[in-house]
């Protein structure tokens, strides 16, 4: 987790006292504090499932819900704050970056969404929840790559190709959601470098950001 200017949030949030840093903006404090809620939960969730109480994971299931929209909210906010600051990558200018995060931002949405409604299929649902998270790593890879965003993006499809050879090992196949979840993860990098520079893009991103 990181805030717009690239320090890590693990450093600044959960360890300030320790560090002399420049203080955080409430948001980033926030959106600090919420995806790392979500990875406490995930474990959570999990755990209970192994633990054979799934009564108990449908009723957190409820507040993973909530979660995830409050995640989606704060994630579109801090790529338009982000973007109003002057966040960029690659080169690119903020209005054309600021697709990146957004985009991220909506894959997790997205799979989650799907996630949920297929709540009832366990094999489909826990593989959603799991490429959602995994959408989620790839601002956090970019800093550790010197905010090269493209290459985060295939660098994060490692955590999909891990999940698929767990598949193979333990099933001897590999489930439809990884190689959907991993193809939309790569398309969608270059995809979205193209996009962001397009004048559709730009007049939407300008809108959002004045």
């Amino acid at each position: 987790m990181f805030d717009h200017r690239g320090r890590w949030l693990w450093t600044d949030l959960f360890f300030k006292p320790l560090h002399a840093s420049p203080p955080l903006k409430s948001l980033l404090h926030a959106h600090g504090l919420v995806f790392t809620a979500w990875l406490v939960l995930l474990i959570v969730q999990s755990g209970l499932v192994r633990a054979n109480r799934v009564d108990l994971h449908k009723r957190l299931g409820i507040f993973g819900a909530g979660l995830a929209a409050l995640m989606v909210f704060l994630g579109l906010y801090v790529a338009v704050d982000g973007a109003r600051h002057g966040t960029s990558a690659d080169g690119m200018a903020p209005l054309a970056f600021m697709i990146f995060p957004f985009g991220q931002t909506l894959m997790f949405g997205g799979f989650v969404g799907v996630g949920l409604w297929k709540r009832r299929q366990p094999e489909l649902h826990r593989r959603l929840i799991l490429v959602a998270t995994i959408c989620l790593l790839t601002p956090a890879i970019s800093r550790i790559v010197d905010k090269r965003s493209l290459l985060a993006m295939f660098l994060t499809l490692i955590f999909v190709v891990v999940a698929m050879i767990h598949d193979w090992m333990s099933r001897r196949r590999v489930h439809p959601v990884y190689r959907w979840g991993g193809a939309i993860l790569l398309l969608s990098g270059p995809g979205r470098a193209a996009f962001g520079n397009s004048a559709a893009w730009q007049a939407f991103a300008r809108f959002l950001v004045e």
